[in-house]
């Protein structure tokens, strides 16, 4: 495994860039990208000097989900192993939540399970319109647990019944009209829109940006709290350790079919 650090954390005056940095993985989790991302948000959230946090991917995908090589792994871990390894990967997704600065997501390439989950859980999210989205992990023979929470809560439960369970692939276009993104742009246009939702944001009281995500949180019935965190830690790990994700991921590795799909 590379030594190297799968997330750069990069400031400029008041705004930092959180940069997923796994660009030959297409910026996937592994164990160690999840608990850099859930460090580095919670050093954030504490950090004085920073009031906007901008999250990106490296290269031209913003992330592609769960490497699929680490959770074959951890499905095969001891059971308890198993669970501890999926609590952190929920970890970094309720890190991003409980930030108090405003996060931003600057979207294109492909955001898929996990990578669909961030954008879920950014405050504004925008995205190119050569963006793909989807939660394919149906396909694999898991299940989005670790994402649910922010997802439903972004898109609702009727587009989250369908995109869960039939795990196809949609557009930008697609994206915004449910809720998942707010604004869609050409690539070459991103970072001005990008740039200018920054400025918008930096325009108000740091405190009362704090005020209204915790308002907002405490207002959202699927807001994860301990009860909700453990049940999508032990989803996620009951569904990678299943005979079925084994063959998911074998399949997918391998380039074949799942026995499933005939």
């Amino acid at each position: 495994m590379s030594g190297a650090d799968p997330l750069v954390v990069e400031r400029a005056g008041p705004v930092t860039t959180v940069r997923l940095d796994r660009p030959e993985q297409r910026n996937a989790f592994d164990d160690r990208l999840a608990a850099r991302l859930r460090e580095a948000f919670e050093t954030l959230s504490a950090d004085p000097a920073t009031r906007v946090v901008v999250l990106r991917g490296t290269g031209e995908f913003f992330c592609a989900g769960g490497d699929l090589s680490w959770m074959r792994r951890s499905g095969r871990l001891p059971a308890a192993q198993n669970l501890e390894d999926a609590k952190g990967f929920v970890a970094a997704f309720a890190a991003v939540d409980r930030c108090p600065k405003p996060v931003v997501a600057r979207v294109e390439g492909a955001a898929l399970g996990g990578g669909a989950g961030l954008v879920a859980v950014a405050d504004v999210a925008v995205a190119a319109t050569t963006t793909t989205f989807g939660f394919p992990e149906v396909r694999l023979g898991i299940v989005p647990a670790a994402i649910s929470p922010y997802v439903i809560s972004k898109i609702g439960w009727s587009e989250a019944r369908r995109l869960f369970l039939t795990g196809e692939r949609f557009d930008a276009a697609t994206a915004q009209r449910i809720g998942l993104v707010h604004e869609v742009v050409e690539p070459a246009g991103l970072d001005v829109a990008v740039a200018r939702v920054v400025a918008s944001l930096l325009s108000g009281g740091p405190e009362a940006l704090g005020r209204v995500k915790r308002l907002l949180k405490g207002m959202n019935a699927l807001a994860p709290d301990g009860a909700l965190m453990d049940l999508t830690a032990r989803t996620i790990a009951d569904a990678r350790a299943s005979a079925e994700a084994q063959e998911g991921f074998d399949a997918f590795l391998g380039k074949r079919r799942p026995t499933w799909a005939g």
